[in-house]
């Protein structure tokens, strides 16, 4: 590829398109209605360091880090680093179970209505066929364009796609190779895999040094391929990309693609985190963690099936779909959407364990989907003792809820109350909704339980709505339909 030349292209597209590379252009962004809509997606981790599959998808990095575990694995299993290095992997992984199509119906039976598979992370090794460096899955491993073959099968269900980047991380993110005899050496130039490699002072600062132009450019021009290649509807960067040498290039990057996005003719979006976008040029995302209260603009959290890693490992340990789901109910009545990864195996396979949940999840969204999807916030997110610890990486205990939880959502006439813990004697009562309340004063004109036969008992008192049920029975939240006249 002609860098160069590729740099033009961005430049042109800015300088001829509706935005330009400044904040004061890219604030008029909207979030697509689409977007807004769809409320949950599937988050996919997917790569070489599937093959190692120990302690998470940092293997990379960590396997080079002296005395650290993987360092220890690494050593006993596939010998030393001089001779046995990430790079070795790429052979073994070969993806021969993947079938997108059967990705795609289970993704769909899941419930999700946005895919974002992984195009690159950390460790360099592009999902998709490029002409930016040979360390891609098209001339190397799988020898196939998995992305592309994700993109065809998605859409064809009208499954959303989406991608994200993690590339920004790569500066830093093997470096510690160079600190001992390993397979990773100068001189390491550009293309290369494990180029640059840069220091990352006493293992913990994961900043270093600024990346150089050269570096910057070569991100600039992996994102803009990846919007070319594959016309992504969401485009998600993980953390690093808030350091100040990347602002320049934050805002090349979403004038580009949202220029793009005009010509295309349809709504994107781009994610970030740590404010590394002025607020209000695209959507923020909340790394395994939620928000405390309603927002009133849209965001997303992006969590996984399982605590431990986002990478398929032996013996994750595995959220409950209650519990996903409870998370699930409390984002969206808070004007947020949920996107949750699975890890799938080496070879392709989707885990057992992962196929499971998403199905669990799938099964609720079938008889309570309407009180999700195409929905809104309410004048208030919900009511109950529990309180949500806010922030990321707050999502590693399992929260305690109560029969007195409820959030709520709403769509054209009807005010949706779920009930995080249904009561085992069946009586609801809901507090914002009582006569004397400061948030309804409205008329109820009827009331059911989604996904149950029987119709319910209400009354309104001074103090609360009282529903009751006497054969409603269920571990996963339950929602009742309020027709509001």
């Amino acid at each position: 590829m002609d860098a160069n030349a590729y740099l033009k292209t961005i430049d042109d597209t800015i300088s001829k398109g509706s935005f330009k590379d400044n904040w004061d252009s890219l604030s008029e962004f909207q979030v697509p209605r689409w977007y807004e809509k769809a409320k949950f997606g599937i988050f996919i981790h997917w790569g070489v360091y599937s093959v190692p599959a120990f302690r998470s998808e940092w293997y990379p990095r960590n396997m080079y880090i002296q005395g650290s575990e993987e360092y220890k694995h690494h050593i006993a299993v596939y010998g030393e680093h001089k001779d046995f290095g990430y790079k070795d992997f790429i052979p073994m992984f070969k993806a021969e179970n993947f079938n997108a199509n059967e990705w795609a119906e289970l993704f769909r039976e899941a419930g999700a209505k946005y895919i974002m598979p992984v195009a690159e992370h950390h460790d360099g090794f592009q999902m998709y066929k490029s002409d930016i460096s040979h360390f891609n899955a098209y001339e190397m491993g799988p020898k196939r364009d998995l992305l592309g073959e994700m993109k065809a099968a998605f859409e064809k269900r009208d499954l959303t796609f989406c991608v994200s980047s993690h590339r920004a991380e790569h500066w830093f993110f093997l470096s510690h190779g160079k600190e001992f005899d390993s397979d990773i050496k100068e001189p390491l130039v550009r293309g290369d895999f494990y180029w640059p490699s840069m220091p990352e002072p006493d293992h913990q600062d994961l900043y270093g040094s600024p990346p150089n132009q050269e570096y910057l450019e070569d991100w600039l021009i992996r994102c803009c391929e990846l919007v070319d290649q594959y016309k992504p509807k969401v485009f998600y960067f993980d953390w690093w990309i808030h350091t100040a040498a990347f602002k320049p290039y934050l805002k090349k990057f979403a004038a580009y693609y949202y220029n793009k996005a005009e010509e295309w003719g349809f709504g994107v979006a781009i994610n970030y985190k740590h404010d590394a976008f002025q607020f209000g040029t695209s959507v923020p995302d909340v790394e395994r963690g939620q928000f405390a209260e309603l927002k009133p603009y849209f965001w997303q959290t992006d969590t996984a099936v399982a605590k431990n890693s986002w990478s398929y490992t032996p013996g994750n340990d595995y959220k409950s779909s209650v519990e996903i789901i409870r998370d699930l109910v409390d984002i969206v009545s808070k004007n947020g959407s949920l996107l949750l990864n699975v890890g799938p195996k080496a070879d392709g396979s989707i885990p057992e364990e992962d196929k499971q949940i998403l199905l669990e999840i799938g099964a609720w969204l079938k008889d309570n989907g309407e009180a999700i999807y195409d929905t809104t916030f309410w004048r208030t997110f919900g009511e109950g003792p529990t309180k949500i610890e806010e922030g990321q990486f707050t999502d590693g205990k399992t929260k305690l809820f109560t029969s007195e939880d409820i959030r709520f959502t709403v769509k054209g006439t009807c005010l949706y109350a779920t009930v995080l813990v249904h009561p085992s004697n069946g009586v609801v009562k809901i507090k914002s909704l009582g006569k004397k309340s400061h948030h309804f004063h409205g008329i109820i004109e009827d009331i059911s339980v989604l996904g149950f036969d029987e119709k319910p008992l209400w009354e309104r008192t001074d103090e609360a709505l009282i529903i009751t049920t006497n054969k409603v029975q269920s571990a996963a939240p339950v929602v009742f339909s309020i027709i509001i006249e």
